[in-house]
């Protein structure tokens, strides 16, 4: 019998993220991640590019830019900006 067994063998991937310390930095990168992808289709959809997202925003560029980055932290009240700015409503729930 071999005692040399993964411990992570028939665990969820949250478990070994939880085990690591690193679930909830793990989700709030994925949740800015597709929150940036949605901003991202919308602007595609409205045929709006960064600049005019800024115009809207009354912000700059650059600013646009690191709240469009999804390894940068964000407020939010820019996420907010941001969805307001297209004409769309941040949704933040507790699950």
């Amino acid at each position: 019998m071999n005692n040399n067994k993964n411990k992570h063998i028939g665990s969820g991937f949250d478990d070994f993220l939880q085990e690591e310390g690193i679930l909830e930095e793990a989700e709030a990168i994925a949740s800015k991640r597709f929150f940036v992808f949605q901003v991202k289709q919308e602007l595609k959809k409205q045929k709006l590019k960064k600049t005019e997202l800024a115009k809207r925003m009354h912000t700059s560029r650059s600013s646009v830019d690191r709240i469009l980055n999804p390894k940068q932290p964000s407020t939010v009240e820019s996420l907010s900006k941001v969805a307001i700015a297209l004409g769309k409503h941040l949704e933040i729930q507790l699950v």
